[in-house]
């Protein structure tokens, strides 16, 4: 109950305008000490069943870009008649990319992140009629490393990351489509993000074979994983173009319902910013939309 009326609290300053509601702390009240990640409500005016996207950036597991993958394409997925949900999962931070302090000292790693992924999908789906939402109609679309967290949650739903924080869900963990984004997908193959892998891992444990094996996202699709919308581009100067083949191939041997789309120019981290579009990812948003049409081929709004 006290999350509800949080919950409404925070809307009420957003709801009615088109702006974004305040940050939701989601680990408030609960005995998980991460006072620093938000979930950002965007919601469309005047629907009250809409689809959810809970909007994950990337940033190698060690920051955030919240403007290009973040506030950008959740105001775009509110356009479109979404009600989003821009997460600020915990990541490893710049300290740590400089110093790696997390070797002496510990500090934000996995399974931090898909804890925050796997709380925001409780939140939003227990707070449905809140918010606005179909509860049925919930997932996730993650950019470069937000695109492996929201993978991790299309393989990993069966874990519930939240019970040994004496957190119980009443419903379910597993999203209803994901997104990745020119992601990283593999944290042991050649093509491998070294610095993903790092800011995932951390400094003590990269070096783990059987960790290493049970997040690369190649090697664990379900067959009952989620619908998937596969994205990149073959000139990806930072994460490999042949993560997303890896990823693409296994969803193919799953039999997993996906769209592969590759691009041959389009670079990297562009996310919902047309000023960093090329002539072919300048037509990603609308491939999406048409796409989600077989997802929620019942949904009149897409």
């Amino acid at each position: 109950m006290r999350l509800r009326l949080s919950v409404l609290v925070f809307l009420i300053t957003g709801l009615f305008t088109g702006l974004p509601a305040q940050p939701i702390h989601i680990w408030k009240g609960t005995p998980v000490h991460a006072s620093g990640v938000t979930l950002t409500p965007f919601l469309p005016e005047g629907v009250s069943d809409a689809p959810a996207v809970i909007v994950c950036p990337g940033g190698s597991y060690f920051w955030l870009d919240t403007e290009r993958e973040g506030e950008l394409v959740s105001r775009w997925l509110r356009e479109q008649g979404f009600a989003a949900f821009l997460l600020q999962y915990r990541t490893g931070g710049w300290f740590d990319f400089t110093f790696r302090s997390r070797a002496l000292f510990g500090g934000n790693q996995y399974p931090d992140m898909i804890e925050d992924l796997q709380r925001a999908i409780q939140l939003v789906r227990e707070n449905a009629p809140e918010f606005g939402v179909n509860p049925q109609k919930v997932g996730a679309m993650g950019f470069s490393a937000g695109g492996h967290l929201v993978m991790s949650s299309a393989e990993l739903f069966e874990t519930d990351f939240l019970a040994p924080h004496g957190i119980e869900s009443t419903v379910s963990l597993r999203p209803d489509f994901v997104a990745p984004i020119y992601p990283v997908v593999t944290m042991e193959q050649e093509c491998v993000h070294k610095r993903s892998r790092r800011g995932l891992l951390g400094e003590r444990r990269e070096c783990d074979v059987v960790l290493r094996d049970s997040l690369s996202l190649e090697k664990h699709v379900r067959p009952d994983a989620p619908p998937v919308f596969l994205l990149n581009c073959q000139d990806d100067p930072i994460v490999d173009y042949r993560n997303s083949e890896l990823l693409d191939s296994a969803l193919i041997a799953n039999k997993i319902p996906h769209l592969y789309v590759q691009y041959k120019i389009g670079g990297h981290g562009f996310g919902a910013d047309p000023q960093r579009f090329s002539p072919e990812t300048e037509h990603w948003q609308e491939t999406f939309l048409q796409w989600i049409k077989t997802v929620f081929p019942d949904d009149e709004r897409h």
